[in-house]
């Protein structure tokens, strides 16, 4: 931090009279504790609050956020060839975050995050199962993905198990929560 130094004072002609202190200026006036100061510069205007409680906004940055973190974590599955617990919460808590911050305290917006993470989550695995058969079969991904997606979710639910309904509920309690947490 700084010091507080006072603002430079004009040079004076010296004493008056001998006297050291005739130069300075008269006390403030009775009722008034300290004499008026002189800013030493004019402080920028403060920016414009961000937008808070905008639903519309809120629910925007949720679906958005829920496409590209579950296109990630698609990427994570498929890369791995393995669900990974952690990343499910990441992809709940990455929803949640950006209904919350963007969209402020609206109630229907941690709900609303919870749904997109689910579906975040699902289609994380879709696009994990589909890299997995893409590359089992050399194939390419958008073949497989696009062209043969009810064979993709065939797949899918002939390997879920128990953990992944788990997965599903960690991503939307982080979601919940991230978003009640990033509206403060």
């Amino acid at each position: 931090m700084s010091q507080s130094t006072p603002p430079p004072q004009p040079p004076q002609s010296g004493p008056v009279d001998g006297n050291p202190y005739a130069g300075q200026t008269p006390a403030p006036a009775p009722g008034t504790p300290y004499p008026p100061q002189q800013a030493a510069f004019d402080a920028p205007p403060a920016p414009p609050a961000p937008a808070r409680n905008n639903l519309v906004l809120g629910l925007v940055a949720a679906v958005v956020a829920a496409v590209v973190v579950g296109a990630l974590y698609g990427l994570i599955i498929g890369a791995t060839k393995h669900e990974i617990g952690w990343a499910a919460v990441g992809v709940g808590f990455v929803v949640g975050l950006a209904a919350g911050k963007i969209g402020g305290r609206n109630p229907v917006l941690p709900v609303a995050g919870a749904i997109l993470a689910l579906g975040s989550v699902y289609l994380g695995q879709l696009v994990g199962e589909a890299m997995i058969i893409a590359d089992h079969f050399d194939v390419s991904f958008n073949e497989v993905f696009f062209d043969h997606l009810d064979v993709v979710q065939k797949v899918w639910k002939e390997d879920a198990d128990p953990l992944t309904f788990v997965f599903f509920a960690i991503a939307a309690f982080a979601a919940f929560s991230g978003s009640k947490k990033a509206a403060g």
